[in-house]
């Protein structure tokens, strides 16, 4: 989750909803608050609907039904919705030689445990959840929007990039009604529309770990997620682990970095915050994760000892 503040909050009218188990906020700069309101409303109704597809909490939603079919590796016909969504997941899973996974379920569910519990999984616990993670396992066939699992027991997760792509559909709804000039705040996650009036942008605030050099930064039109274990994590035997599970380890991650995307839409920055914050500064330069990809910049801070190292990359 991003820790962000926006300045000049108060000179927007604000709306709040709970939404994906977190608080979204949605600031408007408009004349009518009552037209800014019924947008708003209709914007949170999209995100609820979302919910309903893209949930492993719900057993009832389509994300669970399909981690289900698992057991009979039939093929599942799938929403537009969530095609698309486990389409670029996969994508940037393949990409990113498994940083990102959307079949980290099992693995999510056992941290989950442990961080309740506050006491680390068992070795054989963590051997069994790594045997059904694995996005090779997810079969999408995109001329009929259909997709197989063919391991048993796979269990999907789209906690690293629903909440982006929801935003994204948000801030259509708000753009098709006629309102342009607006943020999203999506449990932390920022889409952002065209600037406010009178101002050069919206400004943003990173917060977390500081660093001198990050920047203040005044953006429009685009998206900024902010991922990393700096503020949610569990300490055992006097070791920190992050909420972030490593689908290539098994573990949560212990790398002390905070990573800022920003990108032209939430679902890139969600999701590759999420795949920098396993890859770290170094294996994303390594892998040049961004090299081919336009409009899009991470600012990396990477506590050491009594040090915060900056890495700029994009």
């Amino acid at each position: 989750m991003s820790l962000v503040t926006y300045a000049h909050a108060n000179e927007f009218h604000e709306f709040s909803s709970k939404c994906m188990g977190t608080d979204f906020k949605i600031l408007i700069d408009h004349d009518s608050e009552k037209n800014s309101s019924i947008a708003a409303y209709a914007a949170f109704q999209e995100a609820n609907r979302l919910n309903l597809i893209f949930s492993d909490y719900d057993s009832e939603s389509e994300l669970s039904q399909l981690s289900n079919s698992s057991y009979s590796s039939q093929k599942v016909k799938l929403s537009e919705e969530l095609f698309q969504v486990l389409e670029f997941s996969k994508s940037l899973a393949v990409e990113t030689e498994g940083a990102f996974d959307p079949t980290l379920g099992q693995l999510s569910r056992l941290w989950r445990i442990s961080r309740f519990r506050k006491s680390l999984p068992s070795v054989i616990s963590i051997e069994k959840a790594m045997d059904r993670v694995g996005s090779q396992h997810l079969i999408l066939s995109k001329p009929q929007k259909e997709a197989t699992l063919l391991k048993p027991g796979i269990i999907l997760d789209l906690g690293g990039i629903a909440k982006g792509y929801t935003a994204d559909r948000m801030m259509l709804i708000l753009k098709n009604m006629g309102f342009e000039r607006c943020l999203i705040d999506a449990g932390g996650d920022l889409t952002l529309g065209k600037r406010p009036r009178q101002r050069k942008g919206w400004k943003i605030q990173v917060g977390g770990i500081k660093h001198p050099d990050l920047p203040m930064m005044t953006l429009e039109n685009c998206s900024v997620a902010t991922s990393g274990d700096s503020s949610q994590f569990v300490e055992i035997n006097d070791r920190k682990y992050s909420h972030i599970v490593n689908p290539r380890t098994g573990y949560g991650l212990e790398n002390l970095t905070q990573v800022t995307v920003i990108a032209p839409n939430g679902i890139s920055a969600d999701s590759l915050a999420t795949a920098l914050s396993v890859l770290g500064p170094d294996q994303t330069k390594e892998f040049e994760i961004l090299k081919e990809k336009e409009g899009i910049r991470a600012f990396f801070v990477t506590q050491k000892n009594d040090n915060q190292i900056l890495d700029i990359l994009q």
